[in-house]
């Protein structure tokens, strides 16, 4: 007798391996990394999301969490192990947590043509170890901007008008405003928020988001960044 899953499902051709167009992993599973995760899912931006972390019983919790809300997202294969495995394929590879996938040497074999979003600070020195150790070009290794930021004073403007051009004070030392100060809220906004929440998360995570959306799909869109700039910009 067949069974109700015969009666259902009827296969009529042979089941291939594809290799997918828009994978992207992300390596770990804490507030940040899973922020990451589901605003990227949200976004629509792969065909397929692979986790990776060292603890299996949280991995398998979150990628159980993920299925259940399958209804809602448009992605349809969410991968998840232990072994780096899993990452083969990725475009794009989030790391945010301090054994990263480049400081293990893993990712030249598992995803030698990948690009790297570091999220963790600090972000200058992550963003050149992650070069040096993973052999990959370094305008392939890019980390989300951290203390070190800089202001770029000439890119402010409300919503069009330049406000460099209404106030050339702006940004200049010592002048009557004290914009250092905007600055400096900007950078001290996310202790703040740790301090009353304990975490800072969802603003990274859509931030990463809307980076890889715009490598993804070729935006050409201004975002504050660390990456190597040696032999370039006079350095």
């Amino acid at each position: 007798m067949a069974t109700l899953m015969e009666k259902l499902i009827v296969s009529v051709a042979e089941e291939e391996g594809t290799v997918p167009n828009n994978k992207i992993t992300v390596v770990g599973i804490g507030q940040v990394s899973m922020a990451c995760a589901i605003s990227i899912l949200g976004k629509c931006l792969t065909d397929e999301l692979a986790l990776v972390d060292v603890l299996e019983d949280k991995l398998k919790g979150e990628i159980m969490d993920l299925q259940h809300r399958s209804l809602f997202l448009q992605t349809p294969k969410i991968v998840a192990n232990k072994d780096y495995s899993v990452t083969a394929n990725s475009k794009t590879v989030v790391v945010k947590c301090r054994s990263s996938l480049a400081r293990r040497g893993e990712a030249p074999e598992s995803v030698p043509n990948c690009i790297i979003i570091g999220v963790s600070n600090s972000a200058d020195i992550l963003t050149y170890v992650n070069w040096k150790s993973s052999g990959l070009p370094k305008h392939c290794v890019i980390v989300k901007h951290g203390d070190s930021s800089m202001a770029v004073w000439s890119g402010v403007n409300v919503p069009s008008i330049s406000l460099q051009e209404v106030n050339p004070e702006m940004g200049i030392e010592n002048n009557s405003k004290n914009w250092k100060k905007v600055h400096k809220m900007v950078v001290e906004s996310a202790y703040e928020v740790i301090k009353l929440k304990g975490y800072t998360n969802w603003a990274t995570g859509l931030s990463v988001a809307d980076l890889t959306e715009s490598m993804l799909k070729h935006l050409f869109r201004n975002h504050p960044v660390s990456t190597v700039v040696k032999g370039m910009y006079g350095h």
